[in-house]
């Protein structure tokens, strides 16, 4: 996986499902690019993670040892520029989380990483020139650079479907490999 940007921006919805995957440290350790959050999702993500039961908090600790390990930076609006695009895009996109996210990577030109739909076409029309990845690009790509077992693919991939709530779109360029990842058979 090629970022053509200095920095990668997750959104809260990957945050979400790295950390379901239980291998979001070592996912964002396979990202070439500084891998960020914004402020907004970082207090957000945060939350939502600390109010899931029982095993479910293994995400918030990840979360936070990532924050602590400098695998993942904390950012924060640094221009009015940035707090005027934040202001305008939650007026479209109706999402804080989202908009700060769009808001710092267009004015920094930093890559981003979502699988809302409506953030992706919104910052596709918006800021064509910047990369979108998705939670489906970044775990192939963690799955080939580490060379994990179809095993432990799979069940990494059915924690992302079932603790995050997500299954890539029919749409999405890699849900074939996601689909036979998935139903792999050692």
């Amino acid at each position: 996986m090629y970022i053509a940007h200095s920095h990668i921006l997750l959104d809260a919805c990957c945050v979400l499902n790295f950390c379901a995957s239980s291998k979001f440290l070592a996912i964002l350790e396979s990202i070439p690019a500084q891998v960020a959050v914004t402020q907004v999702v970082q207090e957000g993500e945060l939350r939502t993670l600390q109010r899931l039961k029982d095993e479910e908090n293994e995400g918030a600790i990840q979360f936070e040892t990532a924050i602590a390990q400098n695998l993942l930076t904390v950012v924060d609006f640094q221009s009015e520029e940035e707090v005027e695009s934040f202001v305008n895009y939650a007026a479209i996109l109706r999402d804080d989380g989202e908009s700060a996210t769009c808001a710092i990577a267009v004015h920094r030109g930093w890559a981003i990483a979502t699988d809302d739909k409506g953030a992706i076409k919104f910052f596709q029309q918006s800021a064509p020139y910047l990369q979108v990845l998705s939670t489906v690009d970044i775990v192939k790509h963690w799955s080939e650079e580490t060379g994990v077992n179809s095993s432990l693919l799979r069940d990494l991939l059915n924690a992302i479907r079932v603790k995050g709530r997500y299954f890539p779109d029919k749409n999405h360029p890699l849900r074939s490999w996601w689909e036979a990842a998935s139903n792999n058979i050692d």
